[in-house]
């Protein structure tokens, strides 16, 4: 007679690799694997809702998680109904995937040029940070407050999958993006094109406020370790600080940011 975990195995198609001893070991996929993968009701549902993406290549739903998604979108060729457990042994350690887990290509960036154009709002630029949380809240936030659009270093900066769309929400569907090799030029481009960079910098004289004017501003921001690099505060228009009368030195790159996007809408309102 089968064992209740064979049945199982039967019935969902998953079949366990076996140690030594029998039993099922926990299967996950590789580093580089799991940059195709989204997790998360927000971040799946946004996925889905894109028409800018390719055609989903897997989608697992827990049973309740699968009927809701028929009933937003339809049907889903590509879905497949599975337990939880193996929904989190297709993920990394840890990954909170609510039900939901799609695997699906990349997200084709637009060009400096074509996120420039025209020259209006608010623009986001990251300088070498690389913390999948902090990049996914800046999402978050710059979607919540209206910006054009974030720009990312080609070669410092994570994919835009895994636990950077959790912690976005959606918002990395919902918002475009543009790669840039490097920085300086792109600022130099952004100038040309009528944007006025500002750079959050903590030993800067001027306070945040007091900097924004109204224009297309693009907010530069760098990592919490380093800031910005020398060459990238040497391309930004001016340097400005929030000012933090409570004297605690810094904020979380991911904090700074929305309240750099909510003083700039402040003033564009």
């Amino acid at each position: 007679m089968s064992s209740p975990k064979q049945r199982n195995d039967r019935k969902t198609g998953f079949r366990p690799h076996l140690d030594k001893g029998g039993k099922a070991r926990p299967q996950r996929v590789s580093a580089v694997d799991s940059k195709d993968w989204l997790w998360g009701v927000h971040a799946v549902e946004a996925a889905l809702d894109n028409p800018g993406r390719a055609t989903p290549r897997r989608l697992l739903a827990t049973a309740d998680r699968g009927q809701a998604l028929t009933r937003r979108f339809g049907e889903l060729k590509t879905l497949d109904i599975v337990e939880a457990a193996e929904i989190a042994r297709m993920l990394p350690a840890g990954a909170v995937h609510q039900g939901l887990a799609l695997k699906t290509s990349p997200l084709e960036p637009l060009s400096i040029m074509e996120m420039g154009t025209p020259a209006e709002g608010v623009i986001i630029l990251l300088d070498q940070i690389t913390d999948p949380q902090n990049v996914g809240a800046i999402f978050r936030s710059a979607a919540a407050f209206g910006a054009r659009g974030v720009i990312l270093q080609d070669r410092h900066a994570p994919a835009l999958s895994g636990a950077l769309a959790k912690a976005a929400a959606g918002a990395v569907d919902k918002l475009p993006h543009a790669v840039a090799v490097n920085l300086s030029r792109a600022l130099e481009t952004l100038n040309d094109l009528g944007w006025r960079a500002v750079g959050l910098d903590g030993n800067a004289t001027v306070n945040l406020a007091d900097a924004l004017d109204g224009q297309p501003t693009v907010l530069v921001l760098g990592s919490e370790g380093e800031g910005l690099r020398r060459l990238v505060s040497e391309h930004c228009d001016v340097l400005a600080k929030i000012p933090m009368p409570g004297g605690f030195e810094s904020l979380n790159v991911s904090n700074a940011a929305a309240i750099a996007l909510y003083e700039a809408s402040r003033i564009r309102a």
